[in-house]
């Protein structure tokens, strides 16, 4: 039986101000990407998440980013790779913590927001992120764009290398996400989206914003969980992937 494994951005929130329906979606995905404090997420929202993680048996990896709360880790920052080296450790070490404490482990590692997009093609912070999680433990994959330079430096340097896709992103006709600055960017209707996912599961092929096919070989697939309507999208995606006899299960066993 074919299977994919479906991951979402959680931990998202920060006090008060409250993003996503994190519990909704970890009855759903089978690897969460949860924030690590930079681009989102307090101390408390992420203990309470990894427990409620750990409570779905789902796979915790840690989304580093950016140090940029204001942005949302959405905006480039040039910054020099020992810095990015360093802060990367500093939000693996954090999350791990709370995770421990939540009676589980981080167990892979994906880049978030812009350093996620930068680093299909900045090679400087794809090595520093790279030298990142060779440090803090060699044995943790790592989520990324498939043909970007962070998956082949991470590949180089024998990191385990897990090929993702976006259920609700639109596509360029290289292969790349369409930036968020663009109209038809960020998809919303769970019709769509599930459809996609079949037929990247299925066909290893995705629809382009132009029309045209790309082809992407992919472990993962993505629901963002700050989308309008994630969840919608997420039991759509679940549905057809179970009316077409596929698994879903986490790409660790």
């Amino acid at each position: 039986m074919p299977s994919i494994d479906l991951n979402s951005d959680l931990g998202e929130s920060f006090g008060t101000w409250k993003l996503g329906d994190d519990d909704a979606m970890l009855s759903i995905v089978t690897s969460a990407n949860i924030a690590c404090g930079f681009h989102a997420g307090d101390p408390r929202t992420l203990l309470d998440t990894c427990r409620a993680a750990a409570e779905n048996a789902v796979r915790i990896g840690a989304q580093v980013g950016y140090r940029d709360l204001a942005g949302f880790g959405r905006r480039f920052i040039d910054i020099e790779s020992a810095d990015l080296t360093a802060d990367v450790l500093y939000q693996m070490g954090a999350l791990d913590g709370l995770a421990q404490a939540a009676g589980t482990a981080i167990a892979y590692v994906k880049p978030h927001g812009a350093l996620y997009n930068a680093i299909v093609t900045h090679r400087e912070q794809a090595q520093a992120v790279v030298d990142a999680v060779r440090t803090y433990d060699p044995t943790l994959p790592v989520l990324g764009l498939p043909g970007s330079v962070f998956l082949e430096v991470a590949r180089s340097a024998g990191l385990r290398t897990v090929h993702e896709a976006f259920a609700d992103r639109a596509y360029t006709p290289t292969g790349e996400l369409v930036s968020r600055r663009l109209q038809g960017a960020v998809l919303s209707d769970p019709a769509q989206v599930a459809s996609r996912v079949l037929q990247l599961v299925q066909h290893g092929t995705i629809e382009a914003i132009d029309g045209s096919t790309v082809e992407i070989d992919a472990e993962s697939v993505c629901v963002h969980g700050d989308s309008p309507g994630a969840v919608d999208m997420a039991l759509a995606v679940q549905k057809i992937l179970s009316d077409n006899d596929i698994d879903i299960s986490p790409f660790l066993r």
